[in-house]
């Protein structure tokens, strides 16, 4: 068994074009037609596991290869990795990897499932002191009549540190636009196997009480970073769900961010809070209109306000396409795997304390922010319920990052049912939120005269009524029991 590390990015086909006319591409590559057959049961079995089984053919043979891919990984990739050479068109499992243990019985109903056919051209760099195997990947995940086109760069540490791996993209951006990869050929296989995806929620956060602080910090990070990209690109054709979740992934993030805040305050931490809240706002509009669209009961002004976020959404994807866009993916995943606050001497004892009692202290705090906030509030001012409604937001988040620590029988049950009273606090206040920003944005795109016509009369009533609602499921929410403790 070894270990790679490694650094995926995604390139158009007219950016690997650059990348293949400009310096970093000097020297002849040793270049190499690949054929990879992946194997799996017809429960997929392996995926759900968090392994990939291939057979790769090639001038150097035929080799085995197995992979622990996790689902969670977004910035560099390092997994666990078990080769061994082949003779026939069957995988050969036997006790040198997982694969056989876990399997037991339904070894047996291992099949082929999907072919990538790519031409490799890889490059061996000397790099700031560190070598970096490059290899340019284009090609097809072919199922029967299905394919579905790869066109990547893999970097891959021989030797040397992280940083380098990071460096060299950065280089590698300026000359040929790349963004950071999150999807293995594997789970590119699976999703071409599977019916189209129109968004991707978060994936369960899987932590253990014998993880450090910091590693906890990069399993949370590196999952909203993943749903981030894997929305961002389920994108084209303005999808609103997608654009809605890729929203989510960024929110997540960014309450991690102040979750965490005592462990990461380095001198970067403020630039990646500020971009990420860049970020964020490039795609507010978008959504605050798509939320107008649906709730606009006359059809010419739905016209007027579908022109209008049509307009927004090519601003923010030309914002998601753009150069700063692009490095702040690249920093923000060099910051999380090498930056300076993995080191901080002021920040030792926070990192060395086990990492449920500081989960447990964080919920406790936003607890209490939420229930101080939220006192009296039918009484409280809009502004006032949007930052209750900020903090009960980064209350769930946090609840579901560290909910796999508290994992005893009275725990989970109490987990499910702080969750289950949280969710109508969210709605209504999200409710309140809406109406409250709706006559400014109507006045943005000059159309407050005609808001009187376009949303229901009764709406003043309604929103009396969803204030109390809102307040009752606050007081539901304070007399709950915590599930940390």
């Amino acid at each position: 068994m070894g270990q790679e590390i490694e650094l995926k990015l995604d390139l158009a086909p007219q950016a690997a074009a650059d990348f293949l006319a400009s310096d970093l591409a000097a020297g002849e590559p040793f270049v190499l037609e690949r054929r990879a057959t992946y194997f799996d049961t017809p429960d997929a079995d392996l995926r759900a596991a968090g392994f990939s089984l291939r057979i790769r053919d090639d001038v150097q043979g035929r080799v085995q290869i197995v992979k622990a891919v996790g689902a969670s990984a977004a910035s560099l990739f390092a997994r666990p990795k078990w080769e061994q050479n082949v003779e026939g068109d069957r995988p050969v499992l036997d006790d040198t990897t997982p694969i056989k243990a876990f399997l037991g019985r339904r070894i047996d109903a291992l099949g082929p499932l999907f072919e990538v056919a790519t031409e490799r051209r890889r490059w061996s760099v000397a790099w700031e002191g560190a070598r970096i195997e490059v290899a340019l990947d284009r090609g097809d995940i072919v199922i029967g009549e299905r394919r579905t086109p790869i066109c990547e760069i893999e970097l891959e540490l021989v030797e040397g540190t992280p940083a380098a791996l990071f460096s060299y993209a950065r280089t590698l951006d300026r000359v040929a636009p790349a963004r950071l990869g999150v999807l293995s050929k594997a789970e590119r296989g699976y999703r071409l196997l599977g019916a189209a995806v129109r968004a991707v929620k978060a994936e369960p956060v899987a932590l253990t009480a014998d993880m450090s602080v910091p590693g906890a910090f990069r399993i949370i990070a590196d999952g909203c970073l993943r749903q981030f990209r894997l929305n961002e690109m389920l994108l084209e054709g303005g999808g609103e769900e997608a654009l809605h979740q890729a929203r989510v992934a960024l929110r997540r993030l960014r309450s991690a961010l102040w979750v965490f805040k005592t462990v990461l305050e380095d001198d970067a931490f403020g630039r990646m809070k500020d971009e990420l809240k860049w970020l964020a706002g490039a795609l507010g509009e978008v959504r605050d209109l798509d939320v107008l669209i649906r709730r606009c009961q006359d059809e010419a002004l739905r016209k007027v306000l579908a022109d209008a976020r049509a307009t927004a959404f090519r601003a923010a994807t030309a914002d998601l396409d753009s150069p700063r866009a692009r490095a702040l993916m690249l920093d923000f995943a060099d910051w999380l795997a090498c930056g300076a606050w993995h080191g901080l001497v002021s920040t030792r004892e926070i990192r060395e304390k086990p990492v449920s009692d500081f989960a447990a202290a964080a919920l406790d705090r936003l607890r209490r922010k939420v229930k101080k906030g939220g006192r009296d509030l039918v009484d409280l001012d809009d502004d006032a319920r949007h930052e209750v409604r900020k903090d009960a937001k980064k209350l769930r988040y946090t609840a579901e990052f560290f909910g796999s620590l508290f994992d005893r029988k009275r725990q989970k049950r109490r987990y499910g049912r702080f969750l289950a009273a949280l969710e109508p606090l969210q709605d209504q206040l999200g409710a309140l939120n809406d109406a409250a920003a709706m006559p400014e944005l109507l006045a943005r795109l000059g159309l407050e005269d005609d808001a009187r016509k376009a949303f229901p009369s009764h709406a003043i009533a309604s929103r009396r009524d969803v204030i109390k609602v809102a307040a009752d499921a606050h007081d539901a929410l304070v007399d709950t029991k915590r599930f940390w403790r």
